[in-house]
């Protein structure tokens, strides 16, 4: 089994940009995506996602926003996307929301880093690391450590629930605007 822990923060445009100075100096450029991502009516959190190097679908047991959660993910060619959409609508399962992010990615002290702009959403730093259950809990402590080490408060579960409800209101309309 794979957990995935992550922490994850909103971050003004100011430090989005300083981020990507720094960890562009202290880390390791992994490639930059643009990626489309699309959420599914389902019992659980099912998403695929098209991006400029592949297409993948993948599954996230566990409460939305948590610190960490069951993982399962296929990726696919790029040009199959599509026709995992259409899968996903011939079992019955309608899109709950998309979104349009570009994703800087960089590896700083063994940590999966990457620096967000989602459309209509916002900017978001997102440090990562996939382990083993039983190490979970120190990994956690882990990237605790690597963000407090950055100058940065973390964003509480309630904001990005609340953000998340917002944006899942109006991400039509977001992703429409300029």
């Amino acid at each position: 089994m794979v957990i995935e822990v992550e922490l994850r923060t909103f971050i003004s445009q100011k430090k989005y940009e300083e981020l990507l100075d720094y960890f562009a100096k202290e880390g390791v450029v992994q490639g930059v995506e643009e990626q489309e991502t699309w959420y599914f009516n389902a019992p659980v959190d099912l998403r695929i996602q098209r991006s400029t190097a592949h297409a993948k679908v993948w599954l996230k047991k566990g409460k939305m926003h948590a610190e960490h959660r069951e993982e399962f993910e296929v990726l696919c060619k790029r040009e199959d996307f599509d026709t995992l959409a259409k899968i996903f609508f011939t079992l019955g399962y309608g899109i709950k929301i998309k979104w349009l992010r570009l994703r800087k990615n960089f590896l700083w002290k063994g940590i999966s880093v990457s620096v967000d702009h989602t459309k209509g959403y916002g900017f978001i730093l997102e440090l990562e690391k996939k382990c083993e259950p039983s190490v979970q809990e120190a990994v956690l402590k882990e990237l605790k450590t690597a963000i407090q080490s950055l100058a940065i408060v973390l964003s509480s579960q309630e904001d990005f629930d609340q953000a998340f409800s917002e944006y899942s209101k109006n991400w039509k309309t977001l992703l429409e605007e300029k």
